[in-house]
């Protein structure tokens, strides 16, 4: 029989199972004869139980049989049980569907079957009637069959009453009409359900549809959406679903949530989200709930309500069954909350773990559950609990004794009062501190809620928040404490008023401290966040405290030289470090994490001139900083990577780079941008963007995007490139942006003189703009890629004017970076084989894999040994995937040196084991001989084994084969199987 392929995903056995049993029409001759077994000598007709969980695609798979079915010319008929007058069911209910199916075998003898039928049904009042009735329903079905061959299908048998699944199992067991196949469908049942006794045993086979793996998952999405997906979106999805993740139907309803939402997104060729991962929800319908999440898929309309509740109640706290228990009243709220987790732990729905804690199974229900109305006051519920135990132990005694309590009174929000609220949250905080310290955050989070700026409590409580959300990198922490602080600032505190008194004074000047230390840690986290205070749609308020906290004004304004907001003068110069009060550093936990005034202005110079940053590096302590952090430093700020700045400033010991803060992702991009990553790059990319849009603020990342364009640009997919500068506005100024818009101004225009020209004049004016904003860092490149244009182009006096702005930009800048970028340019204007050599050692060393290629193609044209560099160029771009641009350039490189492009395998097979196996023994330092014994074979063999090796990864030799196989290279090749 013809394999038909299915269009359902991970179904296709399934399917062709069903339309087999579908096809075994007509196998019986003769009538059907009640006897020990029930069963039709000869007979083929087969019955089917097709089985599965919620959502897993039942009634998707016997649809899609059926139409394979009569696509071949089959007939298939639905047995429609549902349509039964007795809502109880039973045998007359039977009759009826019977009747139903009869009427479409258009054969001429409906009449007399029918007559027969009800003659039967009328008589079946009596003993034995039953019977009688079932054994005429499985003749007449048999003679339709002889007559006019079909099958039978009938869905939801988990929905059949009793009675009816009862008749029907009775009817298949033993008096199964012959020639007749029937596929049911339904999910299991429970032990004590009729259905779940009655039609698997009357059923031949059993198929049960597992859930889809996860790879089947992604599949479905892709499907679903019809375009390539970021593989976070599918990760999203599998962990909103848990236990429902292999559930197509969850999974389709999750996608139509997100559609439903706007939560999705195509961004360079790929769909994201833009909302946040753990907001992913199923869609808001009750009925669709009850029947994907709840074993009888029809919960009544109270038990959903009473779950929206009980979600609402979960989702600002921890909440725990003692919680529920604890109260007095059997009547109340609380315990009608407890006989509703009762029931929905029964049902699967909730989970309690070992410590009482209450979750809902499934994320996404929890989410969909919470956007239906509920019928109880959910803080009302909150207050209560706390006040169960605050009624026991006091205020304090509770916070310290329960901290968990703090989720509640924040929940609670204005119907507990301060007097109650404000002690137990400080105590909980202090509590918590030291075992969770998320915990004591939330705690100092809510405080800040019930306490006046006045308060004499609020600028310790704002330093010690801030202090511990530094430390954890939690940067949406610290903003969020934006609001307090700044009413904050704008209370006179007590030496402001005029108290004198030595301690009134030394208070009072903690106070300033303190509100001082927390600015800079706002204009900190704000930077990390790439959200400027300068931008136009900032707090102003915000822009006017940092006003009157100057140092927390220019670590606000560091973020224009790094492409975050726009370029806002910076004042530091020498003695800058004075300008910091003694305090600077804040007392408290997290206070190094903030940098100093120094350190602000040596980040900030790092972009500039050379003069700029020495005079910078001077107003540092002696010795803070050696030669190779200053040179991270400088290479961070080439690529506007304020996090890999402040780290390399910093230290580890004082720079938490954990966390998922857009500078930290942008760190990453550019580490994998360098070391030839760039398929994570470009999803680091993604997710900066949609993180940026989901938090409200579309105008961070703009340099992610610049490099992401110029990922693009090199892979020669010119659309996307333009698509990702499309979203920098044209205000930003960022040599950067300004490489990567050559790039594409250049090569979209096929590199014509025309085009070249226009694209050179505007690279100049986006060099200038650079220059007259300071930004020096990462000019190099622009120049060296115009340097390369007018080579190409046979422009003498373009190529003397930009090779000499080089130079000057060098004796400007002095950076190790424009030293590679002027070695480069010296090779490739003047032919000098000695300085791109010098240039592609240090670029190696830096690790700046596409550089190196740029290196290399200079080589190949210079280079005495063209042959071997063009190798290694053509090795490197293949991992990087580069496409025309860098393709077109090392061709006419090998046509001006007579040499040939290496040919790479038309498919990538991958290596055999015994070729990994070689590599390995290779990589520990074997001898040629060494592993001749050990493989059971010969020097020689050896040899030529490795020769063929060097051919098909393209390593020249034992050294680069071992690094290659070390740094990961082979495998992101494709070469290793399994990587």
């Amino acid at each position: 029989m013809q394999q038909h392929p299915s269009p359902l995903v991970g179904r296709h056995g399934e399917v062709e199972d069903v339309a087999e049993a579908l096809r075994t029409t007509g196998g019986a001759t003769g009538g059907t004869t009640a006897g020990a077994t029930g069963r039709t000598a000869g007979a083929e007709a087969r019955t089917l139980l097709v089985t599965g969980g919620a959502g897993t695609g039942k009634t998707a798979v016997v649809e899609q049989a059926r139409q394979v079915v009569v696509q071949e010319g089959g007939r298939v008929l639905r047995f429609g049980w549902e349509s039964g007058e007795d809502p109880a069911g039973g045998t007359a209910a039977l009759t009826d569907a019977v009747c139903g199916v009869l009427a479409k075998v258009h054969d001429g003898r409906l009449p007399a079957r029918i007559a027969a039928v009800r003659r039967e049904q009328a008589r079946a009042t009596g003993p034995g009637g039953e019977v009688a009735l079932l054994s005429t329903l499985g003749e007449v079905l048999a003679d339709a069959a002889r007559e006019v061959p079909f099958a039978l299908i009938l869905d939801n048998t988990e929905r059949m009453p009793a009675r009816t699944a009862s008749a029907l199992g009775l009817l298949l067991r033993t008096f199964r009409p012959a020639g007749v196949p029937v596929v049911m469908a339904g999910r299991p049942m429970s032990s004590g359900h009729v259905t779940a006794a009655q039609l698997p045993a009357a059923a031949d086979r059993v198929l049960e549809l597992p859930p889809l793996s996860s790879a089947e998952v992604g599949e479905l999405v892709v499907r679903r959406l019809g375009r390539p997906v970021e593989p976070d979106l599918v990760t999203a999805v599998l962990a909103a679903l848990g236990p429902l993740a292999g559930s197509p139907a969850a999974v389709l309803s999750v996608l139509a949530s997100l559609e439903e939402r706007g939560g999705l997104l195509e961004l360079d060729g790929q769909v994201c989200l833009t909302v946040p991962e753990d907001g992913l929800r199923l869609r808001a319908d009750a009925a669709e709930l009850g029947r994907l999440c709840w074993p009888d898929g029809s919960p009544d309309a109270g038990t959903v309500a009473a779950a929206a509740v009980l979600a609402a109640l979960v989702d600002r706290t921890e909440v725990r069954l003692e919680d529920l228990h604890r109260a007095q009243s059997p009547d109340g709220p609380l315990e009608a909350v407890g006989r509703t987790v009762e029931r929905l732990v029964a049902d699967r729905v909730v989970t309690v773990g070992e410590d009482g804690r209450i979750t809902f199974a499934v994320p996404a229900l929890a989410a969909a559950l919470r956007t239906l109305p509920a019928r109880a006051e959910v803080r009302s519920l909150h207050a209560a609990i706390t006040r169960l135990v605050t009624d026991r132990l006091g205020a304090t005694a509770a916070g310290t004794r329960r901290p968990r309590l703090a989720g509640h009174v924040a929940a609670a929000g204005a119907t507990l009062d301060d007097t109650l609220a404000v002690p137990l949250l400080l105590a909980a905080a202090g509590s918590s501190v030291r075992f969770n310290q998320a915990w004591a955050v939330r705690s100092y989070h809510s405080v800040l809620r019930h306490l006046p700026p006045h308060d004499p409590r609020t600028p310790g409580v704002l330093h010690e928040s801030a202090g511990l959300s530094l430390g954890h990198s939690d940067h949406i922490g610290v903003l969020a404490l934006a609001e307090p602080l700044l009413a904050c600032l704008d209370v006179p505190h007590r030496d402001d008023r005029g108290d004198r008194d030595d301690r009134g004074e030394r208070e009072g000047r903690g106070d300033r401290d303190g509100l001082e230390w927390v600015t800079r840690a706002c204009a900190l986290s704000a930077l990390h966040e790439h959200r400027s205070p300068y931008a136009e749609d900032a707090d102003p308020r915000y822009r006017a405290a940092l006003e009157r906290v100057p140092v927390g004004g220019e670590l606000a304004a560091l973020g224009g030289r790094y492409g975050i907001g726009p370029s806002v003068p910076m004042t530091p110069g020498p003695g800058s470090a004075a300008k910091e009060s003694s305090s600077s550093t804040g007392p408290g936990s997290g206070s190094g994490s903030v940098p100093s005034a120094a350190e602000v202005w040596l980040v900030a110079a790092a972009v500039g001139s050379g003069a700029e940053f020495e005079r910078a590096r001077q107003d540092m302590p002696t010795d803070a900083l050696g030669e190779a952090a200053l040179d991270r430093l400088r290479n961070a700020a080439a690529y506007g990577d304020l996090a890999g700045a402040l780290e390399a400033v910093l230290g580890e010991q004082r720079y938490v780079a954990a966390g998922e803060s857009t500078a930290v992702r942008y760190h990453s991009m550019v580490r994998d941008y360098l070391t030839g990553d760039w398929d994570s790059a470009l999803s680091c990319a993604r997710r900066i963007e949609t993180r940026g849009r989901s938090g409200g603020a579309a105008g961070v990342g703009q340099l992610a995007r610049a490099l992401a364009a110029e990922i693009q640009l090199m892979r020669g997919e010119l659309g996307r490139a333009s698509e990702w500068l499309d979203l920098i506005p044209d205000s930003v100024c960022h040599p950067l942006v300004a490489r990567a818009r050559l790039g594409v101004r250049y090569w979209s225009g096929q590199g014509d003189g025309a085009s070249a020209d226009e694209a050179l004049e505007a690279a100049r004016h986006d060099v200038r703009r650079a220059r007259g904003s300071g930004l020096l860092a990462g000019l190099d490149r622009v120049l060296l890629r115009m340097l390369s244009i007018t080579v190409r182009g046979d422009s003498p006096e373009a190529t003397r004017r930009t090779l000499e702005e080089l130079e000057a930009l060098y004796e400007e800048a002095a950076s190790p970076m424009t030293y590679e970028a002027v070695l480069v340019a010296r090779g490739m204007v003047h032919g000098d084989a000695d300085s791109a050599l010098a240039a592609y050692r240090l670029v190696r060393r830096r690790v700046d894999l596409p550089l190196s290629v740029d290196c290399c193609q200079c080589l190949t044209e210079v280079g005495d040994d063209p042959q071997s560099w063009l190798d290694e160029a053509m090795r490197s771009g293949h991992v990087l995937g580069m496409g025309r641009p860098v393709r077109s350039l090392l061709g006419a490189a090998a046509r001006r040196r007579n040499v040939s492009i290496p040919r790479r395998r038309a498919a990538r097979a991958g290596l055999n084991d015994r070729e990994v196996r070689l590599i390995g023994m290779v990589s520990d330092g074997s001898t040629n001989r060494q592993i001749a014994a050990r493989l059971a074979c010969s020097e020689k063999t050896v040899e030529q084994r490795l020769s063929r090796l060097f051919q098909r990864t393209g390593c020249r030799s034992r050294v680069e084969l071992a690094a290659a196989w070390l740094d990961g290279s082979l495998a992101r090749q494709g070469l290793v199987p399994g990587h």
